[in-house]
């Protein structure tokens, strides 16, 4: 009899959870799918040392299942690193929906889906992602109290998407001051790819201050609305890539720094709104620093949507969130200045610092 092997791709098939790549201790995938909404989507919940676990909810046409699982993966274990790095006591978690937010997207759907976060009694609560909107989380709140980012008129915090826009931007001016000397942007030549609520909002602070922006996305009619309102230049070449600008700033999906453009990017610094830019952290973390490219972490600097969310369950208001979000600026500096004298990626600098506030806490609840 000949002996058969397996690929990789056979064997992860077979253990379809804990073999994927992205899978990193998490402690609760759970699966929910309703015949009648449609509703197929994916709850992912990391780690829950800091407190239950806070994350929005993306709407995505994906292509597999094995893609919104590994997206799912990935998203909820930045969850974790995003709130512990900027001090926020919950825990990481996210969700997907997979589906067409504009065509497959209802109230119906969505309460369903407000149903299985409720029938996890709280260790998941669920915020905005890309393609949903702050009246989707107010039908979630129908069914469940586990929502945040819900409507001012209903108590909540509202969208926030203009809270991680500034987060951003703060972020990007901190690595510009570490890079080029001077946190001042006026002038320099930014591309923002990605021009969603986050983008836009990134675009109108970039604008204010002077910089030259260049913006791209796949949505040509946003893309002529947003160009035109701010003044700004559409991307025409072959590759954004190779752009001639100072800062690229990522802020559509995720692993846009690859093995396919990491060694062409031409700007100093990257600094954008996406989660999991890099799609090999320790590899192209490395490959960045190597070529003298400042990289601001992805989720230290985005977390002003997540800060702005939980004002909602730890009671603080619009004060005490820009105040939080603002510390996104000196939190920036501390990490590089951290991974200079460590000899570490900035990547890496961020998430052991994250990692040691758990591992803190973790220590802290054993006592108890």
């Amino acid at each position: 009899m000949d002996a058969t092997f397996a690929t990789a791709k056979e064997l992860q098939k077979m253990d379809p959870v804990f073999g994927q790549l992205s899978f990193d201790d998490h402690e609760q995938i759970v699966f929910c799918n309703d015949k009648d909404t449609g509703l197929k989507a994916i709850i992912g919940i990391h780690n829950s040392v800091m407190g239950p676990a806070l994350g929005g909810t993306r709407m995505w046409n994906y292509n597999t299942e094995w893609e919104a699982l590994n997206d799912v993966l990935r998203l909820s274990r930045g969850m974790t690193y995003k709130s512990a790095i900027t001090g926020l006591n919950i825990g990481g978690g996210k969700a997907v929906i997979i589906g067409d937010a504009k065509t497959q997207k209802t109230p119906e759907l969505m309460r369903k889906f407000g149903e299985f976060v409720h029938s996890l009694s709280g260790r998941y609560i669920t915020a905005e992602d890309v393609g949903m909107e702050t009246k989707d989380m107010d039908t979630v709140r129908d069914v469940t109290p586990y929502v945040t980012g819900i409507s001012e008129e209903r108590g909540g915090s509202g969208n926030p998407s203009p809270v991680t826009a500034y987060g951003v931007y703060l972020g990007m001016k901190a690595a510009a001051k570490s890079q080029f000397g001077s946190d001042v942007l006026d002038g320099k030549k930014v591309l923002v790819q990605g021009i969603g609520h986050v983008g836009e909002t990134l675009v109108e602070y970039l604008t204010k201050e002077g910089a030259q922006v260049t913006i791209t996305d796949i949505n040509e009619e946003k893309l002529y609305q947003v160009a035109q309102k701010y003044n700004a230049t559409i991307y025409t070449g072959e590759d954004l890539y190779t752009a001639d600008v100072d800062i690229y700033a990522p802020c559509a999906m995720g692993a846009t720094i690859n093995n396919d453009t990491v060694n062409k990017i031409n700007a100093k610094v990257i600094a954008g709104a996406a989660n999991n830019q890099l799609a090999d952290e320790n590899v192209h973390g490395a490959r960045l620093q190597e070529r003298g490219i400042l990289y601001a972490p992805d989720f230290l600097i985005n977390a002003g949507g997540i800060i702005n969310v939980y004002a909602e369950l730890a009671n603080y208001g619009k004060a005490e969130i820009m105040t939080k979000t603002e510390n996104i600026y000196n939190t920036t500096l501390e990490i590089i200045d951290f991974a200079a004298k460590n000899n570490i990626t900035t990547h890496k600098a961020a998430l052991t610092i994250a990692q040691n506030r758990i591992d803190q806490r973790r220590i802290e609840n054993a006592k108890k």
